[in-house]
């Protein structure tokens, strides 16, 4: 029964975090630009008694409760940004922006908190302090990063932190957690290959970009198979070329454009040596030179343990072990990452649907939409987690 009082409660204002989700859904807005969302948030957490400090990565905002004497301080994040999306879901809250679209969850993400944020002001019985992080721009991986050094976690020391991702193809309303690295870090690459440009009937009087290129892409490809452990993971993609504008002219150059992705910081490392060393050499060996950008994105998520167990730990005591259960690595990138290498904590997934209008439609796709249902679970486990840290 002491869970149920989590359901009870948020299903009695149902409608009125549905209604919130949705107008977040209608009015999205980009990375660091958040800001009808942010004030959305501020004004809430104001109404119910938190105090509220804002400037953090533009946008992002922290909502703090402190109750009784305990000395534990918990940290809740949930990110607030759309992505430049044209949707196509034809929903009655579509949103009103040309190639603006919440394709990831993020406004659900907001509305889920918010829930256990009004839970918690009212009903929490805890004692410590509450620190509800929302977050700007987590799809251009980088508004965590911005909210730690505008003094987050100096200005709010949190002992632990959790977040929460909604995840398309898993059963509404059930739990996924993986302890250790769980997201990948997120590096790009671009490769500008630099020779001597001229007629096509002529090759012999040129150094071509495009042959180099070519022989450049196939070898990247031995990197994983051939440099990284077989135990290990990682992915290089070539995501874009760019050369020429005539097929009977051989350009100066020729652009490539990486998509790295790793789960071991050694790996990391390892992957970044051998693009460099290869894409030179293989330059070399055509005649031209290479330019290397090398932009290090966000690093490995990695859950830490004991946050983990006790995160899964409160999933189980609120919907049962059926519905919770381990999941693998995954490929996606988060920048949450950051705060976990600032504080141990967890990073977790809630199932958006299955076999559904929901479940079919996978993030970043211009017909997902997130499952409204996932607000009251999801808010019961967010004030469910937080009483639970800090009792």
């Amino acid at each position: 029964m002491s869970m149920e009082k989590y359901f009870q409660y948020l299903r009695s204002h149902e409608d009125f975090f549905v209604s919130i989700r949705q107008d977040i859904h209608q009015n999205p807005e980009l990375g660091f630009d958040e800001k009808r969302t942010s004030k959305i948030v501020e004004k809430l957490l104001n109404e119910w008694g938190y105090t509220v400090h804002t400037g953090y990565g533009d946008t992002g905002l922290v909502g703090v409760l402190k109750r009784g004497t305990g000395k534990k301080r918990i940290g809740i994040r949930a990110d607030m940004d759309a992505l430049p999306i044209q949707e196509k879901t034809n929903l009655p809250y579509s949103s009103s922006k040309p190639n603006t679209m919440h394709a990831c969850g993020h406004d659900g993400h907001t509305a889920m908190l918010l829930a256990a944020a009004k839970y918690l002001a009212e009903k929490g019985e805890f004692s410590g302090t509450l620190n509800l992080i929302f977050q700007p721009a987590e799809e251009a991986l980088n508004g965590a990063k911005r909210m730690i050094e505008d003094g987050l976690f100096s200005d709010h020391p949190c002992d632990a932190v959790f977040g929460m991702h909604n995840a398309p193809g898993y059963r509404q309303g059930t739990f996924l957690f993986r302890s250790g690295p769980t997201l990948s870090a997120s590096d790009r690459v671009t490769i500008t290959l630099r020779g001597v440009g001229g007629h096509g009937a002529y090759p012999h009087l040129t150094k071509d970009p495009v042959l180099a290129a070519a022989s450049i892409i196939m070898a990247l490809q031995s990197i994983v198979s051939r440099n990284v452990s077989p135990k290990e993971h990682a992915v290089i993609t070539v995501g874009a070329i760019h050369a020429g504008e005539a097929s009977n002219v051989i350009p100066e150059t020729a652009t490539l454009k990486l998509s790295i992705r790793t789960l071991n910081p050694e790996i990391r490392t390892l992957i970044e040596t051998r693009i460099k060393d290869l894409v030179n050499m293989q330059a070399h060996s055509y005649g031209v030179t290479a330019d290397i950008e090398y932009i290090h994105g966000c690093p490995v998520l990695i859950n830490s343990k004991a946050e983990t167990d006790f995160a899964q730990q409160v999933a189980t005591k609120l919907v049962g072990p059926a519905d919770v259960s381990e999941t693998e690595s995954r490929y996606g990138s988060e920048d949450f990452a950051y705060m976990l290498e600032e504080v141990p904590g967890c990073y977790l997934f809630i199932g958006n649907g299955e076999g559904s209008a929901h479940g079919s439609c996978h993030v970043h796709s211009p017909h997902y939409d997130f499952n409204d249902k996932n607000i009251i679970v999801g808010g019961a486990y967010w004030a469910c987690l937080a009483e639970e840290y800090l009792k």
